[in-house]
């Protein structure tokens, strides 16, 4: 069994693991093939001297999900495109949309609810009404656009992806061999998802704000800006502490919200699916290093094709 925690996330028809040293990723392609590439992690922050300590590993996690993960979830939309118009986004235009999805999410999810609750509770002298408020808005927000683009077709295969991804590593975690009978068996949610760590950001959202106190405008709106990373950071580390106390009953009550929404945003994937999440592990597993569990199913696969190069790394 690997001695690293896998993680990862759905792509377009596809999916990524993340490991120690490495990612790797693997496509179902239009044509029928899976196709897969691997890249080491070894650049950005992942180069900081600290980069695995408590309170900046967040940090790194974020930047996987939000620098690599965005850009091969673009590079996974090309593949399926391929045979259409063969168009492929630069690292410009990459980045434009990276940063445009950041002030839009930012915008979203934490100021459009301030100027909600600070708009309806004007006239109520308790802070702590507009801080509720707030923190009320941003949770309905929040499942509310989950369950918004869980309607459609394209997403729900994504969530069917997401699935897999979880349950081929939990498959991993308990030592089995990588084959879709096993991993079938497993659940769809897993304690370190990333829709769990939005449901932790959100409740350390409302904590905090509550914290910083009806303010100035400017003091408001800039605490939701600031603060972002900083209970990132914290977030990560509860969602790890969580992950691994789950067999606590406590625990596992409070972390059980995180469990629900993964309802949402994970679904039952296909064999065909599950076939692709056990190559992208299998290629993780040896970019790090690690052994391949026995008796692992090794369904046929081939590099990205010279014709769609995998994306640099940022």
């Amino acid at each position: 069994m690997a001695r690293f925690n896998y993680g990862g996330q759905a792509l377009i028809e596809g999916v990524l693991m993340r490991g120690r040293n490495a990612i790797a990723v693997a496509f179902r392609h239009p044509d029928g093939r899976i196709v897969w590439a691997a890249e080491p992690l070894n650049s950005g922050p992942h180069a900081w001297r600290f980069a695995g300590a408590p309170g900046v590993r967040g940090l790194v996690v974020l930047y996987e999900t939000l620098v690599v993960g965005t850009r091969w979830l673009i590079r996974s939309a090309n593949v399926q495109a391929a045979d259409e118009d063969g168009a492929e986004l630069g690292r410009g235009s990459i980045a434009l949309m990276l940063g445009l999805t950041l002030i839009l999410g930012i915008g979203v999810f934490f100021l459009l609810p301030l100027f909600i609750a600070s708009i309806t509770t004007a006239n109520i002298e308790q802070g702590v009404v507009q801080h509720l408020v707030e923190g009320l808005v941003r949770v309905a927000i929040f499942l509310g656009y989950l369950a918004l683009i869980s309607r459609t077709p394209d997403i729900r295969r994504v969530f069917q992806y997401h699935g897999a991804e979880h349950m081929t590593i939990h498959a991993l975690e308990a030592g089995d061999p990588l084959t879709t009978a096993n991993v079938r068996r497993y659940p769809t949610a897993h304690p370190r998802c990333g829709t769990e760590f939005l449901v932790v950001l959100i409740a350390l959202s409302i904590v905090a704000f509550s914290l910083v106190g009806r303010q100035t405008p400017l003091v408001m709106v800039g605490s939701r800006i600031l603060l972002v990373p900083v209970l990132a950071a914290i977030g990560y580390e509860i969602l790890r502490w969580g992950a691994r106390h789950r067999s606590n009953p406590i625990v596992r009550t409070i972390m059980w919200p995180g469990i629900l929404v993964q309802m949402i945003t994970t679904k039952q994937p296909s064999d065909d699916q599950i076939e692709v999440a056990i190559v992208s592990m299998e290629q993780a597993l040896q970019a790090d290093g690690e052994t391949v569990p026995d008796g692992s199913e090794l369904p046929e696969r081939a590099p990205l094709d010279p014709v769609e190069p995998a994306v640099a790394t940022a």
